[in-house]
């Protein structure tokens, strides 16, 4: 597809995408966030004529704006990616047949710039802020008091992170936990005398073995060992090593059950010590949380003719599930539709791009005009269909 081929919206959000996926900005490397914020700052300025306020929290840069008033309704995203510097070398941004590539593309820098392109677009812009973090993809440990803080006495939360397939909306998630644990043992000549040290690896094999028996597939709890380290050289016992744990829930009490049994791991090599440490990072988010939001945007979708929306639960967590977790109505997925994220395949469809801007422009405008957050628009001479028929009729869901 060519910037001829599309119309002046389609080639606006194409620009400003493109722009912001040039300006790379793995999560870890935070002069590259800063320089991305630039970008997100620059672009925000540019649209919305308004200077974000520039938060910076153990080195990570997070935006914010206040478009006046009290805020109402928070439009939250991220701009922080997982793709390491030297990323555009290998993956390189490209439009071609209607579908945009490029690292973070999809998770979520399109989103960012949706988000910014609907709140230029609204006509009253009071009680609309908006907060782009940086540092989303290691799980927001600079960024969550911000969050919390921006989203309390909000009647709606938007995340733009990328949609489920086939464009469908999250309205649930799984909770997160992440562990580290970290062995102790002793060092020694592996062919010498192995018999005087302690063998960190063999401790932290068995430590892995307990902690996979946590996963219970029933209840879609997993336990999954990730990042593992041990040893220096190949000829010495390792004295440490050390296991990352990624835990996700549908339920916290199963989050809890884990919780309990991570800290209750005991050595089971003499001498050997162990060291715990992280915790619950992030509650689930429960449809509740976004059953009346995606009952408005479905009607809305509907009016603007969008076509009918559908709902997925997901595995993967957001900042909207902190949102979510202060009683805050919170509707996901609403940036670009596509695939791939984290992956070589990452991609956005085009054509989407200008339907789901206009959707979540329609969303800011009819919660800040007054619509409850319980899914209730409203009510004009051409739209008086009742929204929970609606919800029901274009697939809401609350699946496992």
């Amino acid at each position: 597809m060519t910037a001829t081929g599309v119309d002046a919206v389609v080639r606006d959000l194409l620009a400003d995408i493109e722009t912001l996926v040039r300006c790379e900005s793995p999560s870890s490397d935070h002069e590259a966030v800063a320089r991305s914020a630039d970008v997100v700052a620059a672009l925000g300025r540019r649209l919305l004529d308004a200077e974000p306020e520039r938060v910076v929290v153990d080195g990570s840069t997070h935006l914010r704006w206040r478009l006046g008033g009290t805020p109402r309704v928070l439009l939250l995203g991220h701009h922080d990616t997982v793709w390491p510097i030297g990323s555009l070398e290998t993956h390189p941004y490209s439009v071609r047949d209607g579908v945009l590539r490029g690292p973070g593309c999809f998770d979520m820098k399109a989103g960012v710039v949706m988000a910014l392109h609907a709140a230029a677009s609204v006509r009253d812009r009071a009680g609309l802020s908006i907060l782009i973090t940086g540092d989303e993809e290691v799980g927001s440990p600079s960024s969550r008091r911000l969050i919390e803080e921006e989203a309390r006495g909000c009647d709606a939360v938007f995340v733009l992170e990328a949609s489920a397939d086939g464009g469908a909306l999250k309205c649930r998630r799984k909770g997160v936990s992440l562990y580290r644990i970290d062995v102790e043992g002793r060092a020694a000549h592996a062919g010498l005398e192995a018999e005087k040290g302690v063998n960190a690896g063999v401790e932290i094999a068995h430590q892995i073995l307990a902690v996979a028996m946590l996963t219970d597939p029933e209840r879609g709890t997993s336990v999954v060992p990730t990042a593992l380290s041990a040893g220096t050289t190949t000829n010495t016992v390792p004295a440490r090593a050390s296991v990352a744990l990624d835990v996700r829930a549908w339920d916290p009490a199963e989050q809890r059950r884990v919780d309990r049994s991570v800290r209750e791991l005991r050595p089971v090599l003499a001498d050997a010590r162990i060291r715990i440490s992280g915790g619950i990072n992030r509650p689930p988010l429960h449809a509740e949380a976004s059953s009346g939001l995606f009952g408005l945007a479905a009607s809305l979708a509907e009016s603007l003719g969008l076509g009918a929306l559908t709902s997925a639960a997901v595995g993967g967590a957001s900042d909207g599930n902190l949102t979510a977790g202060l009683g805050i109505p919170t509707l996901d997925g609403l940036g670009a539709v596509g695939g791939g994220a984290h992956a070589d395949d990452e991609h956005v469809v085009v054509a989407e791009l200008p339907r789901r801007t206009a959707l979540l422009a329609a969303l800011i405008q009819a919660v800040t005009d007054g619509a409850n957050a319980h899914g209730t628009a409203p009510a004009t001479d051409a739209d008086t269909a009742d929204t929970a028929d609606t919800a029901g009729a274009t697939g809401a869901t609350s699946p496992r």
